[in-house]
């Protein structure tokens, strides 16, 4: 199959999907006009997908462990034993239609209601490669520096579960569309800060299962087919991370690179992004890798961070007590309310899958003029993002926070591009505005306050046009409701007072209808000038220059009678 910038594949299959047309049998329920595959359960142990993402019951109330106390227990650990790590990433790709069909899909609709012929896997149905999908993994294979397979083909990776219609899943196995790549990252300063740079082993296309939903007494599962055949991408990163705080800013640096492309939005609690995490602990010095132990479950950065931590605690205890053959390769689940791994099921190994080419799939096959034109479309990327902002002269802590929103990033480029000083535009963004948009729930996109506002809000105050406190006044007014500053100076009449002969009468006023403080301050109590200042400020509206005023007022102050 010849792909070119151009060229665009046929949809998918032309048979329309129906409200569902089988014959109703025992295994079929409909219920509020949506028709459900359900499944007694001889026991109250529940089937997992291979690429379930979350349990559908709701997660106990996050735990926050304290940066400096997480770092304390893993340098305990670190003094004999080292931890292996790697992760198996699952993006799921933000195109229009599915991998393989013209179905949608659209994160909580009503079961079953996005599928048709070839996402229920019913004979005869023929899959049909979704172009955007090559280009979506183009993209990302070129933001993390990998090789790209010129030919690369498609397999059928078999295994059983209910919600797998096919009894098999359309994946990659040994010629994947990318290999050998690398992601750069800065760690947070709490953690100690520092770059690092991760492999990345490979990226592969594939087609996501459907999903179960469980009773709550665990009799029962119902079966929905809408994200049977969406596409995904799966980036198995190398066995390079070392601890708990290395893995889960790895995946948050993933998730940055797939929002600053506009391949995936990321949304973990959505399944968009799911890490499976490999864990396994050796002796310091030994060249063999231990037992390794797949962690799932892992719905948040920082669960990823704590997992590992206990998985790397569990693990090294075994070996202090001499049973590290009791460390089986197996996957585990993380339990947020206990804080702990607990045994899921045993490890199945690449034989069980029977892996063979997917014989209704054409091999991919890239051309040098594509792959030029999808590398020429790239965004600046996170990490040359940091970079530019570092040689701007920003902090670290301001480089971390404007470069992780790519939207925040944007506003901040927006807004220094009119001419605001970096510093102050970052320190505006940071603070005010970000204190605003986490008050009010909203992200920047939201606001009505465009860069070219923040800017002439800036020069105003530099140029001494407006005092930094009425500054903050026009800010919200411009967050809530837009308007330009110039317009609100103009209509509220917030132009500053600068003129010294109109300042000193306003002190004069002060000072002579306070003769009780002015004996108290020439007596000692020179922290009352904070008083008179504020009475300066308040017969001006706000309005008096804060130097002029201060310098002014010192001078009247400590004038000899």
């Amino acid at each position: 199959m010849q792909v070119s910038s151009s060229s665009i594949l046929p949809p998918g299959n032309v048979i329309q999907a129906q409200p569902l047309f089988l014959n109703s049998s025992a295994l079929l329920r409909r219920k509020n006009g949506v028709l459900y595959c359900t499944m007694k359960s001889t026991s109250h142990s529940h089937t997992q997908t291979a690429t379930e993402e979350k349990q559908q019951q709701k997660s106990p109330q996050k735990i926050k462990v304290p940066p400096q106390k997480q770092m304390k227990e893993v340098s305990k650990i670190g003094a004999d034993y080292e931890a292996v790590i790697g992760i198996e990433t699952h993006v799921q790709l933000s195109t229009l239609t599915k991998a393989f069909c013209s179905c949608p899909y659209s994160y909580g609709a009503q079961p079953n209601t996005c599928i048709c012929p070839v996402c229920m896997g019913l004979p005869g149905a023929l899959p049909v490669l979704n172009s955007k999908v090559i280009e979506c993994a183009v993209k990302l294979a070129l933001a993390l520096n990998c090789r790209l397979s010129f030919s690369s083909k498609f397999d059928r990776k078999q295994y059983f579960y209910p919600d797998l219609p096919k009894g098999y899943q359309i994946s990659q196995f040994d010629i994947p569309i990318a290999t050998g790549g690398s992601i750069d990252l800065d760690l947070p300063l709490e953690f100690g800060g520092g770059h690092r740079r991760f492999g990345i082993t490979r990226i592969h296309m594939e087609e996501d299962a459907g999903k179960l939903m469980h009773s709550g007494n665990g009799s029962y599962s119902q079966v929905d087919l809408n994200r049977a055949g969406v596409p995904l991408l799966e980036i198995v990163s190398e066995p390079d991370m070392r601890t708990g705080i290395e893995a889960s800013e790895y995946a948050a640096e993933l998730q940055r690179v797939v929002r600053y492309l506009g391949v995936s939005n990321g949304n973990m609690q959505e399944g968009s992004l799911r890490c499976d995490v490999n864990v396994s602990v050796r002796p310091i010095g030994q060249a063999e890798f231990g037992t390794k132990v797949e962690i799932k479950n892992l719905n948040s950065f920082s669960a990823i961070n704590r997992a590992i931590d206990f998985e790397i605690s569990r693990q090294v205890n075994l070996h202090s007590q001499g049973q590290q053959d009791s460390i089986v390769q197996e996957t585990r689940l993380w339990e947020e309310g206990a804080q702990k791994t607990v045994t899921m099921r045993k490890k199945e190994g690449l034989a069980d899958y029977r892996y063979f080419p997917e014989p209704d799939l054409p091999e991919v096959v890239l051309t040098k003029a594509y792959m030029d034109s999808v590398g020429k479309s790239l965004p600046e990327l996170p990490e040359a993002k940091r970079r530019r902002y570092e040689e701007m002269g920003l902090s670290m802590q301001d480089v971390l926070f404007l470069a992780n929103d790519i939207a925040v990033a944007d506003f901040f480029d927006a807004t220094i591009q009119k001419g605001a000083d970096v510093k102050l535009a970052a320190n505006w963004i940071m603070g005010d505005i970000a204190a605003y948009l986490k008050n009010e729930k909203l992200s920047i996109n939201d606001i009505k306050l465009v860069p070219h506002e923040l800017a002439e809000l800036i020069a105003s105050i530099k140029s001494g046009t407006i005092s930094g406190k009425i500054g903050k006044e026009i800010l919200f007014e411009l967050l809530a409701k837009g308007g330009t500053v110039k317009g609100l100076i103009e209509e509220k009449d917030l132009v500053q007072i600068t003129d010294l002969v109109d300042i000193e009468k306003m002190v004069d006023k002060v000072i002579a209808e306070n003769p009780k403080q002015l004996e108290q301050y020439r007596s000692g109590k020179t922290k009352l000038q904070g008083y008179f200042a504020g009475q300066v400020m308040k017969a001006s509206k706000g309005k008096a220059n804060p130097g002029i005023l201060n310098k002014v007022l010192v001078e009247k102050l400590n004038a000899k009678v």
